[in-house]
C-alpha cells in the first residue's frame, strides 16, 4: 500500500524534459519577439548623446521625456493619431459586417453554388489586379484624399472569410438551426440570436485582425492620399519621419525639432503602438476560447 502512495510522488518528481524544451523555446522566442521593442522604448526616453553615440541598449540612459512632450506639442501628430483611430474603427465595423454578410449565406447548405461562390473568393488571394489598376479605380470613383480611399478597398478579407465561413459551418449545431426554424425564425434572427452569439470568440479576434491591419497600414495612405496632409494617419506621418532621419532631411509639416531623429522614431514608434496595444488584454480570452471550436462535434 505504501509503495502504490510512493508512485505517484515519484513521478512528480521526474524532471519533464520535453516540457522544459518547450517552455525554453517559447521563453526564447518571447524575448526575441520583446528585446527589439524594449530596445526602441528605451532609445525614445534617453537623451541625444547618448543614441548617438550607440550606448542605449535595453535601458534608458539620461533619462528624457522631452521627445514625448514635443509629440504632444505637435498638432499634426495629434490630428494623425484622431484619422488613425477613425478610420481603424470605421474599417473594422464594415469588415467585418461585409464579412459576416458573405460568411452566412455561404456557411449553409441550402445555398446553390455555394462552392462555386467560395473558390471566386478564393481565387482573389492568389491573384489581384495589382497596384495601378487599383489605383486608376480610387481615382476614377473620385476617392482620392478621401477617408474612404484608406477603408473601402481593403474593407473585406477572403482569408478572414474562409475562417469565419468554416466557424459557422461546425460551431453551430444543424438541430439548433432547425429547432430554431421550426419556432418560425427566418435567416436573420437565426443570424442575429444564434450564429453570432455562439461565435463571439472568433468575431472578437478576426475584429482584432482587421483592426491591426489598418492600424499598420501606411501603404495606400502614402498613394491616395497625396494633396490632403490633414486626413495622413500616424503610420504614415511615421514614415516620412523615418524617411527623413535616414536621409538626413529637414523634418517636414511637422513643429518638432529634436538634434536626433532616431528619438524621434522611437518615440513615435512607441506613440503608436501603445493604442493597439491595450486592446489585446480585452481580446486575448477570446483567442484561447477560439482554440476550441471545431474541438467538440455534435
Amino acid at each position: 500500500m505504501k509503495a502504490t502512495q510512493d508512485a505517484p510522488v515519484g513521478s512528480r518528481r521526474r524532471f519533464d524534459v520535453w516540457g522544459f524544451l518547450i517552455h525554453a523555446v517559447l521563453v526564447i522566442v518571447s524575448l526575441i519577439c520583446f528585446i527589439p521593442y524594449l530596445h526602441v522604448v528605451a532609445k525614445s526616453f534617453s537623451e541625444d548623446a547618448y543614441v548617438i553615440a550607440n550606448k542605449v541598449f535595453l535601458w534608458p540612459r539620461g533619462f528624457s521625456v522631452e521627445a514625448y512632450a514635443k509629440i504632444f506639442a505637435d498638432a499634426s501628430i495629434l490630428k494623425s493619431l484622431y484619422v488613425s483611430v477613425l478610420v481603424t474603427v470605421l474599417f473594422t465595423i464594415l469588415g467585418m459586417v461585409v464579412t459576416i454578410c458573405a460568411a452566412y449565406p455561404l456557411s449553409r447548405r441550402q445555398l446553390k453554388g455555394r462552392s462555386t461562390l467560395t473558390f471566386i473568393f478564393l481565387f482573389t488571394m492568389y491573384f489581384s489586379g495589382g497596384i495601378i489598376p487599383e489605383y486608376m479605380l480610387i481615382n476614377s470613383l473620385g476617392m482620392l484624399d478621401t477617408l474612404w480611399a484608406m477603408i473601402l478597398p481593403l474593407a473585406f478579407s477572403a482569408y478572414n472569410l474562409l475562417i469565419l465561413k468554416t466557424t459557422f459551418t461546425h460551431s453551430v449545431p444543424v438541430s439548433l438551426e432547425e429547432s430554431a426554424r421550426i419556432d418560425g425564425a427566418g435567416h436573420f434572427r437565426i443570424l442575429t440570436s444564434i450564429v453570432l452569439p455562439l461565435s463571439k470568440p472568433i468575431l472578437a479576434t478576426l475584429s482584432l485582425f482587421y483592426a491591426v491591419g489598418r492600424w499598420n497600414a501606411y501603404q495606400d495612405a502614402l498613394f491616395y492620399i497625396k494633396h490632403n496632409v490633414d486626413l495622413r494617419p500616424l503610420q504614415l506621418k511615421l514614415y516620412y519621419l523615418v524617411v527623413q532621419a535616414s536621409e538626413s532631411f529637414q523634418l517636414e509639416a511637422t513643429e518638432v525639432t529634436l538634434s536626433n531623429p532616431e528619438v524621434l522614431k522611437a518615440s513615435v514608434v512607441v506613440f503608436a503602438t501603445i493604442p493597439i496595444i491595450c486592446i489585446y488584454p480585452f481580446v486575448q480570452k477570446y483567442f484561447v476560447q477560439g482554440t476550441m471550436l471545431g474541438a467538440v462535434k455534435e
